[in-house]
């Protein structure tokens, strides 16, 4: 999402880091082309022209003038403002309540019945109770959807056969989260492929029928403006609490999220990527304006490898540095472990590295996962003792491995050099993980071996 804004606004702002200063004169053609950025990202002319407004005005203060780096001060100043047009800082959801109630609100195929089993799955993760609950007393497919996903993730689900009496359904659903003891109730509501009044009807019908903890609002980021008419009509009629952006991982605009966070004044709570039931993430205004500018956003990536990474696994691994005896096996492990961090691609999208476009990493990514698959077809092709034992690897051993895995004795040859200098690089820099635990004087002197032992791998493998 948002990646052709923020390669404009990059372009922008690396202009702009060219000047001595930052007058008038430059600020102006900055601000013509960052009212452009927005407008071609679908950024509704609302939000372009207080967006810019208070760019201007804070660009054109006295001290800016004078800054000698005007490229830094103009990514401070877009930063702050991008941050307060994406609701400010994080909002969480409500749970209070006992059970809590959520209510589930979207057009038909915004993707609500999906990020109503997407949010079951990460309240559960977070050690929640939830049940979802199949409101939709209209269409019969999307009650089985969501019976469905419920099975496919262990999740507890709850349907009324033959009512069609949203209330009543709701009612039996609190009796039996009470004898569950489920403590959310996600209500998926019925959609319509438009906004009409027996649509709202049925929902402000549950609203004064029930004590809500949240009422979100399902949008499909790649709606387009459309997004801001649906989101401020469901706003007007029912007050809702926030917005869930579905398929953020799909729109390169973005500007729906923009705009329908301003015109309604409601935040985004929480946002989906692709078709597959991951859970929800929270969504933070200030992470996501560092990843338009191209600032990264390591805490996310930290926060997932938290997630991802399994911990015996990751002590086992640690061993087998400290021992220098990392093998293929080990390899396979960290490979996995890394995959379940996501694709190299959003990896990549969450690392401050400077001008890298979309373009670039989709190379890189798919480059990298071919040659991971590589990896693994020739690590499959060894034996249990050779994925264990990687230096039993005699020239006999290594023809047959790479006839195996149908490839070039030249290109296997290279994959177990770059291997060989992993285990090198790890012998180096195991040891220095049990001095940081220690703190102090062990600390210190740890700091100072890795910059010796860096320094001694660049040398010796001619690192640039």
């Amino acid at each position: 999402m948002f990646d052709s804004l923020s390669e404009k606004l990059q372009e922008i702002i690396r202009k702009t880091s060219g000047e001595a200063n930052l007058t008038e004169e430059n600020m102006a053609d900055a601000i013509r082309e960052i009212r452009r950025a927005l407008l071609n990202a679908d950024v509704s002319l609302n939000v372009v022209k207080s967006f810019i407004t208070n760019v201007k005005e804070k660009a054109e203060g006295e001290a800016v003038l004078k800054s000698v780096k005007p490229g830094e001060q103009l990514i401070k100043i877009v930063h702050d403002e991008l941050v307060e047009l994406l609701g400010g800082e994080n909002k969480p959801l409500d749970l209070t309540g006992n059970p809590t109630m959520i209510m589930m609100l979207g057009l038909q195929g915004s993707g609500k019945t999906t990020s109503s089993a997407k949010l079951a799955k990460k309240l559960k993760q977070d050690g929640a109770s939830p049940l979802l609950v199949a409101c939709d007393i209209y269409r019969p497919a999307a009650i089985n959807q969501l019976k469905t996903l419920a099975n496919e993730n262990n999740i507890d689900f709850f349907t009324l056969d033959g009512s069609k009496n949203v209330v009543e359904i709701i009612n039996a659903a609190l009796n039996y989260a009470k004898e569950k003891n489920n403590t959310v109730l996600i209500l998926d509501t019925a959609g319509r492929l438009q906004i009409d009044l027996e649509m709202m009807a049925e929902l402000m019908l549950i609203e004064r029928s029930f004590k809500l903890n949240e009422k979100l609002l399902v949008i499909d980021s790649m709606t387009g403006q459309e997004a801001v008419d649906i989101a401020r009509n469901f706003d007007e009629q029912l007050n809702i609490t926030g917005v869930i952006l579905t398929k953020l991982d799909g729109d390169t605009r973005g500007g729906a999220a923009l705009s329908v966070v301003y015109s309604t004044q409601k935040p985004v709570k929480l946002v989906g990527m692709g078709e597959k039931i991951d859970p929800l993430e929270p969504f933070y205004p200030d992470r996501m304006a560092n990843r338009i500018l191209g600032m990264g956003d390591v805490v996310t990536l930290v926060e997932k490898a938290q997630k991802a990474f399994d911990e015996k696994n990751a002590k086992e691994l640690e061993e087998s540095m400290l021992k220098n005896s990392f093998s293929f096996e080990d390899f396979l492990k960290l490979q996995k472990q890394m995959k379940m961090l996501g694709s190299i691609d959003s990896i990549l999208g969450m690392l401050p590295i400077p001008g890298l476009n979309k373009d670039t990493r989709q190379k890189i990514s798919h480059e990298g996962e071919k040659q991971f698959k590589k990896i693994e077809v020739m690590i499959s092709s060894m034996t249990p003792d050779e994925r264990k034992n990687p230096d039993i690897l005699n020239s006999s051993r290594k023809k047959r491995i790479a006839k195996g895995a149908g490839v070039s004795i030249d290109e296997f040859n290279k994959f177990i050099q770059q291997f060989e200098m992993m285990r090198k690089m790890m012998k180096g820099f195991g040891g220095l993980a049990q001095n940081f635990k220690g703190g102090g004087k062990n600390a210190k002197n740890a700091s100072l071996n890795m910059m010796k032992q860096a320094q001694a791998m660049k040398h010796k493998y001619k690192f640039k």
